[in-house]
């Protein structure tokens, strides 16, 4: 049990102050009951209304973002802009920080959570979890290139590849790759390695989680309960 103003502003939507004004103004229900003060214990997992809309009281966080090309995969960086500058400021309050990490030039699907135990299981190397990308090429992807990444590549500064996909499309200078791992420049690394630059990269899965085809580049939304669900009963596989 905690105190209604500290569950409140541990959602980083309002400051304690905050809170206080909205229990005071009789905004805030509990299990359908109107609060009386900011003071009063509750379970964090109780049904929460603010002026009739559901609030989580749980303090974990997960938002799937469309990562931009231009911004950094960190909490803060002193020269470049971060993803946490495309959030609000009451989501930068949370603890966020991005469950891996993408490239600056690279776009797509980004896990935002301030779930630390779970993040550490999905990144662990020793478990492996697929990431799909879809890549564009500069020269003409072949079978040759599907078969050394089945294989296992070992890079010319002796870094060793684990067997990856390689899904050559239509266009012959794009493919989906799969990947088991997420070592440094891992993709670009790799297809530069057979002489195929990488002109363009996008991160379409991680998990069980699929990128949502609904949010442009630079937007954001929670999980939904059921990728909620799939993501942790695929850490809790971990």
């Amino acid at each position: 049990m905690e105190r209604l103003d500290k569950i409140l502003a541990n959602t980083g939507r309002w400051s304690r102050k905050e809170v206080r004004e909205l229990v005071r103004a009789g905004r805030v229900t509990v299990n359908g009951v109107v609060a009386r003060t900011p003071e009063e214990k509750h379970d964090p997992a109780s049904a929460f209304l603010v002026d009739g809309q559901p609030v989580s009281g749980e303090r974990l966080v997960y938002l799937m973002l469309h990562k931009p090309a231009g911004l950094v995969s960190a909490t803060e960086d002193p020269r470049e802009p971060t993803v946490l500058t495309l959030l609000p400021e009451h989501l930068r309050r949370v603890g966020l920080f991005p469950a891996g990490r993408l490239d600056k030039d690279t776009e797509g699907l980004l896990l935002l959570t301030n779930d630390g135990p779970l993040a550490h299981r999905l990144l662990s190397p020793r478990w492996h979890v697929d990431k799909t990308y879809f890549v564009r090429v500069d020269g003409r992807l072949e079978t040759a290139d599907t078969e050394a990444f089945r294989r296992g590549l070992t890079l010319a500064d002796g870094l060793e590849c684990l067997p990856a996909g390689l899904e050559i499309l239509e266009e012959p200078d794009t493919a989906i790759v799969t990947l088991r791992e997420g070592k440094y420049h891992q993709i670009k690394r790799m297809l530069a390695s057979r002489g195929k630059p990488v002109l363009y990269l996008k991160r379409l899965t991680m998990g069980p989680l699929t990128l949502d085809p609904a949010l442009e580049s630079g937007q954001w939304r929670p999980l939904t309960e059921e990728e909620l669900a799939a993501l942790r009963e695929s850490g809790g596989r971990l």
